[in-house]
């Protein structure tokens, strides 16, 4: 049986902060790149539990970022300066699932890939998954 990692509040606590400025972008990719599989999502979304619940009967055990509704503008914004920014100027939209500290995409990108079968694939590569 996996242990639970509980949900972290948003912004992360500043103790988790490596940068020297302590800045959240800083801080929110130190999450990503600490972990191989995060998900960020709003606290209660229907699609971050069904992301979560998908990667756990893997056998990744995601961390999940919770986002207030009123954090989660801000958020999206910092997360997809992170990542580049969305196609044609597209907002992040949650849950944001990010796989060895880069932005994999939302629920229908993990959905389609696990769909094909190179989900499990790409969660071994970025060490999520040891068999």
């Amino acid at each position: 049986m996996q242990k639970a990692i509980p949900y972290r509040a948003w912004p992360a606590p500043p103790s988790s902060s490596a940068a020297p400025g302590g800045s959240p972008s800083a801080s929110v990719q130190q999450l990503a790149a600490e972990n191989a599989v995060i998900v960020f999502g709003q606290r209660g979304c229907c699609m971050c539990h069904v992301v979560k619940r998908l990667l756990l009967g893997l056998g990744a055990n995601p961390p999940v970022v919770e986002l207030d509704e009123g954090e989660a503008a801000a958020a999206a914004d910092q997360l997809s300066r992170i990542s580049g920014g969305g196609e044609g100027g597209e907002a992040l939209q949650f849950p944001a699932v990010f796989v060895g500290g880069k932005l994999f995409g939302g629920l229908e990108r993990v959905m389609a890939t696990h769909i094909s079968g190179e989900l499990v694939p790409i969660l071994k590569e970025a060490g999520a998954l040891w068999l």
